[in-house]
């Protein structure tokens, strides 16, 4: 018998369960194999195939920046409340601190206990550092003070037109806080902020049908650029990279869900096709769009997911800072630096902070780290050579924890707030079956 679920976009209609092959998720896990198969046994096309991964991502780019404008200025201009918001954001940043601390704690813990570069005695000369640069285009370091400068744009059109995240979030909530002040005035212009919105989410509904084919095109220049045999030599790193993030999801993530009221395997049920989808393509920006419209369709106040998810997708590293404590310190062990508890964290301070500048920009992580390195001289730059070739495998995996951190910190958020409709949320979870 076919089973019929209730789907709240067009009220009062049902829609049948689709077969498993019309799924995406089964689309995309099935465009990654293949593209596994063909860099592994023709990399000449694989090599070619790298544009397919490439398009994808600038056609969520492309409406990215609009996305986030649309989902802050509606979100704050209608709740009208100022202080609610500044609320909103001390809570979301007070619970982005801890987390990413505990993150940081479970990766330098976990790569001191395995140690998988001890024994190596790689010899920081023999690796080419023109390399490194040429391959992560390392930006100067980035103070505190050029970072707070940074945040605030030089127009608004220059933020979009730059793709800078954090400068168009600022910029969104002063348009959205000044909307506020207007009073009833303003509704015309969120009936077409809200209009616009429906537009875009239309245009990402469009190119997800393509997602298959991006993740089969991504996987294929991977594997056939770096070759599956690159990876047994750092096998050791990856396993213990992944284990990592599998114990921050049981220690951390787990009883936060526990806390606010849900089970963590159905959330990921629910953003299935977003997690996958990450996986193939490494980067977090492809899966904005969707995780904005599905944590709306929660139940999760509008409000709490504008103003909450985009923030997190600037400071709420989590997977970012289990990549930077396994791989700053797998490359002291690799090169035999010595690195003491002290030195260790001083560096990962660092790091958290030097990553806000790259925040949103897609494969920065490795920048980020190349840039820190060379800045704080404790570990050779050069040495980053060594995980190039796995970066992609690691990333995927520091991405998939830092999209399933965000949709819990937005839920967190939401519950302290009182502002789910908790019978929304529930009945959405139990479905899983959804589309944005």
């Amino acid at each position: 018998m076919t089973k019929l679920i209730v789907d709240d976009t067009p009220p009062g209609r049902t829609r049948t369960r689709r077969p498993f092959y019309q799924d995406l998720t089964f689309q995309v896990l099935a465009g990654m194999a293949l593209g596994v198969a063909v860099g592994a046994f023709a990399p000449d096309v694989g090599r070619q195939l790298k544009p397919l991964g490439d398009i994808f991502i600038r056609l969520i780019q492309m409406v990215v920046g609009l996305i986030i404008f649309c989902t802050v200025t509606h979100g704050i201009a209608s709740v009208r409340d100022l202080g609610k918001v500044g609320r909103i954001a001390i809570k979301a940043l007070i619970y982005f601190e801890v987390v990413t601390t505990i993150a940081l704690v479970i990766g330098l813990v976990t790569i001191n206990v395995l140690q998988p570069g001890v024994g190596m005695h790689i010899d920081p000369a023999t690796l080419h550092a023109a390399a490194v640069t040429g391959k992560t285009a390392v930006p100067p370091p980035v103070g505190i003070g050029e970072f707070l400068v940074n945040l605030v744009p030089k127009s608004a059109v220059n933020a979009f037109a730059q793709g800078e995240i954090l400068q168009i979030l600022v910029f969104s909530v002063l348009f959205a806080c000044g909307l506020a002040t207007v009073g009833e005035k303003a509704q015309p212009i969120l009936n077409v902020v809200d209009a616009i919105s429906q537009t875009l989410f239309w245009i990402i509904r469009m190119v997800m049908k393509i997602a298959p084919i991006a993740a089969f095109g991504a996987i294929a220049f991977t594997v056939a650029k770096f070759g599956l045999g690159t990876l047994i030599p750092l096998g050791a790193l990856i396993g213990e990279f992944y284990l990592t993030c599998v114990l921050f999801f049981l220690l951390v993530l787990t009883p936060i869900s526990l806390y606010a009221g849900f089970n963590l395997l159905k959330l990921m049920r629910y953003i299935r096709e977003e997690l996958v989808l990450v996986l193939g393509t490494s980067s977090s920006e492809s899966v904005f769009p969707q995780l904005t419209g599905k944590l709306k369709k929660l139940g999760v106040n509008e409000s709490v997911v504008g103003m909450v998810l985009p923030t997190a997708y600037s400071f709420n590293h989590d997977g970012t800072c289990l990549y930077f404590a396994a791989v700053a310190v797998f490359l002291a062990q690799a090169t035999g630096t010595a690195l003491g508890w002290e030195q260790q964290l001083g560096l990962l301070a660092v790091l958290l902070l030097t990553s806000k500048g790259g925040a949103g920009v897609s494969g920065s992580a490795i920048a980020v780290l190349a840039m820190t390195l060379a800045a704080t001289k404790t570990i050779p730059v050069g040495s980053i050579a060594l995980i190039l070739g796995i970066h992609r495998v690691l990333s995927a995996a520091f991405v998939f924890t830092n999209i399933a951190g965000n949709c819990v910190a937005t839920i967190v958020v939401g519950k302290w707030e009182k502002a789910i409709d908790r019978r929304q949320f529930d009945a959405e979870l139990d479905a899983g079956y959804h589309t944005v």
